[in-house]
């Protein structure tokens, strides 16, 4: 049971809605325009909110960006019998979950859609690495990444992830689940890059008793137990030689077998891969199987960095920091104007993880509510903590610094510092040339 809150101007529609809604086990609340939805919210806790873009006193659009900004964790479905491509692409990039036109004439149309709503979690983890399920916070490269998942989700075409560190492809792929038509079955995922070769592939496809020393009892592998549901194969680029050739059977025949067994099983997964590194450099010069690379690259999506979405960064940071308020325990915490201004200033190397730890490293050193950005960590060098000027450094600068400071530290490697920064080793190699560092 959710509480659902239906804001339209027509009497008749939020009494279709609500019977439907009702109908199903769902806590219905209705209002009439944005003003009494406000009114509603400010007096009880809701799940869900359901409403028009044309009301009278405060329509549906101005009613969302107070929904997004005081309670960013409700989900939101617009319907409205003026619905276009443009109104659509606006309230995806105001965090809509979904968007429907009247007439709706079927309530289990009305109840998929807020079944799917109320799949998402945009407040679990906002860096990627459980269960955060929101793609588009503003940027329109974000709207058209969550446009063209939401387009591939309902096949089962294998989906390729490509971006650095940290952007949130984990994210994109629980999405890719929800929005499957095997969002009822298991999400399985495996960091290639975690394990050693040897327990790697045992962990993908299981093993046998006896299969090597310490095998004594059979054991389902990640794919078995993925059955029905998405395997998400995160790093693929990391995989041995040995491992490409074993999945590129498993993709194409959809079988295989387990460690140290003959009997032949059928691969029922729907398959999302990842990687932080050019998968095409790596096909070039040997390390990785061009026929895995193309069964692997049906449909490939590019998940650009936060610095190329920058629009994204104000919200992302709201959002973590009312993340952080349940966490810590802090209610009060906020950030400033000035804060945010701060924020969409920094590069952030490592994306979204970036910024999340550069929040709540903020939110631990911050004697007050109001979070101190420029706060330095215990024992660091007063030298590394940022300026003392009030003017905040440019994007350029402060990629800069970033650059020469992940140099310096690994003694002037270069793979080191671009794995430090969240880069690929040819993106470092760019930006080294621009800033004349080589």
């Amino acid at each position: 049971m959710a509480r659902i809150l239906v804001v339209d101007d027509e009497e008749d529609l939020r009494a279709f809605c609500e019977a439907a809604l009702a109908g199903a086990g769902h806590d219905v609340a209705t209002a009439a325009d944005g003003v009494e939805a406000l009114d509603a919210l400010a007096r009880r806790r809701f799940d869900l909110v359901l409403t028009d873009l044309r009301m009278p006193r405060l329509d549906g659009e101005a009613l969302l960006r107070q929904v997004r900004a005081a309670w960013p964790d409700v989900a939101v479905i617009v319907l409205t019998a003026h619905g276009s491509v443009a109104k659509a692409v606006e309230a995806m990039r105001l965090g809509v979950s979904d968007f429907l036109e009247k007439p709706v004439e079927s309530p289990g149309a009305l109840r998929a859609a807020v079944t799917r709503a109320l799949g998402r979690d945009p407040m679990a983890d906002v860096e990627g690495v459980a269960t955060e399920t929101r793609l588009s916070w503003g940027a329109a490269a974000m709207v058209a990444v969550e446009s063209a998942l939401r387009r591939v989700a309902p096949t089962d075409a294998t989906v390729l992830l490509e971006g650095e560190s940290g952007v949130g492809k984990e994210v994109a792929a629980r999405a890719i689940h929800r929005w499957s038509r095997r969002a009822a079955g298991p999400f399985a995922a495996i960091n290639c890059a975690s394990l050693s070769e040897t327990l790697l592939e045992s962990e993908l496809f299981g093993h046998e008793r006896g299969a090597f020393t310490g095998a004594v009892t059979q054991r389902a592998g990640h794919i078995e137990a993925a059955a029905g549901g998405t395997f998400f194969l995160d790093e693929v680029g990391e995989l041995a030689p040995s491992l490409q050739a074993k999945l590129l059977r498993v993709l194409q025949e959809n079988e295989y077998t387990r460690v140290g067994g003959t009997r032949t099983l059928v691969a029922n997964v729907r398959w999302v891969a990842a990687t932080n590194r050019e998968l095409l450099a790596a096909v070039g010069a040997g390390r990785f199987r061009a026929d895995l690379y193309h069964r692997l690259s049906v449909f490939p999506v590019k998940i650009p960095a936060l610095r190329e979405r920058r629009e994204d960064i104000a919200p992302l940071a709201q959002a973590i920091v009312a993340r952080l308020r349940v966490r810590l325990g802090r209610p009060g915490l906020r950030l400033s104007a000035q804060g945010l201004a701060a924020l969409t200033a920094m590069p952030f190397p490592g994306n979204v993880r970036d910024l999340s730890n550069t929040l709540e490293r903020a939110a631990i050193l911050s004697d007050g509510d109001e979070l101190q950005l420029d706060a330095p960590l215990p024992g660091v060098p007063a030298t590394t903590a940022a300026p003392a000027s009030t003017d905040a450094p440019t994007l350029e600068e402060a990629e800069l610094t970033a650059i020469r400071q992940a140099l310096q530290r690994h003694d002037g490697n270069r793979k080191r510092a671009a794995e430090h920064l969240g880069m690929g080793l040819r993106t470092l190699y760019e930006k080294l040339k621009r800033y004349r560092l080589t």
